[in-house]
């Protein structure tokens, strides 16, 4: 059994379940190192089973030796099978991931067999994720790795972006940058937001030209090995009027005052509050309108959380973005983001991209 995997089976008898059933691809590559697209996981403390198609089967077993490979086929007999072999009778299963039609299906074939009499499906919330919030040395490296590359992609294609190009173009330059740089995929769709549009934090890129002296969003990410980067600069073509010097400044200010001062025991919430207090102080509190920031890793966005009503305390070795921003209607809008690691003594930034 691999280590995270018996960290998991710990996890069962705390919850009083003989087995869970992991179908979200993330924590089944987590806790196997399949990467394949399809399969699901069936962890008990003596077993640990990985199901998937015939399309996967071989590379299920190259990547995951701990793991015992079993091939699904139509319907649900090879998990009704394993529930037998193994006597797992309280069945946990994802309840953030498996859909109703899914679960529907799995509770009516286990009451249709007459072996599984007394099987019971329970469902969990974030036992996979409260493990993967702690990053250990071989999953900061990778993560580091896709860090570098869409830094390099910032600083490389920010200084080429000149007035008359559109939003498309350079969100186009920064995805062929990062793959230049090592990157396998893109962590989500590139955000990039030119002068009013700028008020929408999630604004698509469209084919509105970029002007001299309007601020520019570019939130943008690179994945490397299955982990996520998340960076977001903000610039402007040509030289910048006082209305965004003084936003762009209450922005950073906000940022490093978050980074310089949050410390292990920190809830998510009173980390938010190290920045929205210095953008509501300035009388922007009301154009700050989504949290301070997420966790990173195999996914974009995981604990912990980081805003308003996140009541989780912030620990060594966990991982999250700082990026505070302001929006303004008809104007536009600052956001800048870095990605923290927190250590003993405060969070050291693994982003390096120039601001």
């Amino acid at each position: 059994m691999n280590e995270r995997a018996a960290q998991m089976a710990a996890q069962l008898s705390e919850r009083e379940l003989d087995a869970i059933l992991i179908s979200t691809p993330e924590n089944r590559r987590y806790l196997s190192g399949f990467t394949g697209s399809s399969g699901y996981l069936l962890v008990t403390p003596q077993r640990q089973i990985l199901f998937t198609d015939s399309r996967y089967t071989e590379q299920a077993g190259n990547q995951s030796p701990h793991f015992e490979v079993i091939q699904m086929k139509a319907g649900l007999g090879w998990l009704l099978d394993a529930l037998k072999e193994t006597g797992a009778r309280r069945v946990g299963f994802e309840s953030d991931n498996m859909t109703v039609a899914s679960y529907n299906r799995a509770l009516d074939a286990i009451k249709e067999d007459g072996d599984l009499s007394g099987t019971s499906l329970i469902a969990t919330s974030g036992i996979t994720d409260e493990l993967r919030v702690f990053k250990d040395k071989e999953e900061l490296a990778q993560l580091q790795k896709a860090i570098d590359a869409s830094d390099r992609a910032m600083e490389m294609v920010c200084p080429t972006i000149e007035a008359g190009m559109t939003e498309k173009e350079v969100a186009w330059r920064m995805e062929v940058a990062m793959r230049e740089f090592g990157t396998d995929n893109i962590s989500f769709d590139t955000i990039v937001a030119t002068g009013p549009n700028g008020a929408m934090a999630h604004h698509r890129p469209g084919d509105r030209v970029i002007q001299t002296g309007e601020p520019i969003v570019i939130d943008m990410g690179a994945q490397v090995d299955g982990y996520c980067s998340d960076i977001t600069r903000t610039v402007v073509v040509g030289e910048p009027d006082e209305m965004f010097h003084k936003i762009y400044n209450i922005v950073l200010g906000a940022q490093l005052t978050a980074i310089h001062t949050v410390r292990p025991g920190l809830t998510g919430e009173e980390c938010d509050a190290l920045s929205r207090d210095v953008i509501s102080e300035a009388g922007y509190g009301d154009n700050f309108g989504h949290s301070l920031g997420h966790g990173v890793g195999l996914a974009v966005h995981e604990n912990p959380r980081v805003g308003p009503r996140a009541d989780n305390v912030l620990e060594r070795d966990m991982v999250f973005t700082v990026e505070p921003g302001i929006y303004l209607t008809g104007w536009g809008g600052v956001r800048i983001e870095d990605i923290v690691i927190l250590g003993e003594d405060g969070a050291t930034v693994l982003s390096k991209a120039g601001k």
